[in-house]
């Protein structure tokens, strides 16, 4: 028989034990005691419990719940969670992103009730997720962000993180393209004006070349001059235009012949 004073001495010291352990919280002092293991429920006891959080009902079509079900088994999660880190990291995408909306009417699943009048019984019903999220969210929003979460498994849909400390990827490209309207007007305030008359004599041949009026440049020169102004000026190239190609290529026929 257990002696009577052990079992209050035993109830006195955790009792004591739990008012040294307000008093030490109180004072701010957050070290564990090995003593409050004793006196405490044990963290392993009870499960915790997430703050907030509410089941959802979610219907879908029995393929986007299978898929889902399967990129979820396949992460090492639970669609729940797959959910969550979309809305949590990709709030306005998911807001955005089309629903895939609930299950046709012929798609129904059959399930035995479990407990109720009809134990036992089948019941048809629509295909379904069940999922925990914090409050606030919709079943459509749900398998929106579940949606998107294929999307990218995919590869149909693509995230772009950048580094806010510099300019952002659009910016770059706004800056490109305005540098690039600017080349481009350089080089058409450069280029030469095409003849009226076209190529008549030599004197025309060296200005669309490029060439002083007095020099004779040689035939290594002229292709030289001709190969980088064709660049420019073919008509497949983004500032081509055919009227000056074709007045290049006269000029270097015209000024080779006379050599």
């Amino acid at each position: 028989m257990t002696d009577p004073r052990i079992v209050y001495g035993e109830a006195l010291r955790k009792a004591k034990v739990l008012r040294s352990r307000r008093r030490r919280l109180w004072l701010g002092d957050k070290l564990e005691h090995p003593d409050d293991f004793d006196a405490m429920p044990h963290a392993n006891d009870q499960p915790p419990k997430e703050p907030g959080n509410r089941s959802y009902v979610v219907p879908c079509a029995s393929d986007f719940r299978d898929t889902i079900l399967e990129l979820a088994e396949r992460r090492g999660v639970n669609a729940g969670e797959l959910a969550r880190a979309v809305l949590l990291l990709m709030p306005n995408e998911a807001a955005q992103f089309p629903d895939p909306g609930e299950p046709a009417p012929g798609d129904r699943e059959t399930v035995i009730l479990k407990s109720g009048a009809n134990e036992g019984k089948n019941w048809r019903r629509k295909p379904r997720l069940q999922v925990r999220l914090a409050g606030g969210h919709d079943p459509a929003g749900i398998r929106s962000a579940l949606a998107l979460a294929l999307a990218m498994d995919s590869g149909d849909y693509t995230v772009k993180i950048e580094d806010g400390r510099v300019p952002g990827s659009d910016q770059r490209l706004k800056e490109a393209r305005s540098e690039l309207t600017r080349l481009r007007y350089q080089v058409k305030a450069m280029s030469f004006e095409p003849l009226e008359q076209g190529i008549r004599k030599r004197a025309d041949a060296l200005y669309v070349l490029g060439f002083p009026p007095d020099v004779t440049p040689t035939t290594d020169e002229i292709k030289k001059r001709y190969r980088k102004l064709a660049a420019i000026h073919h008509p497949d190239s983004s500032q081509g235009e055919h009227r000056r190609m074709s007045q290049l290529n006269e000029a270097v026929a015209k000024l080779t012949k006379a050599k």
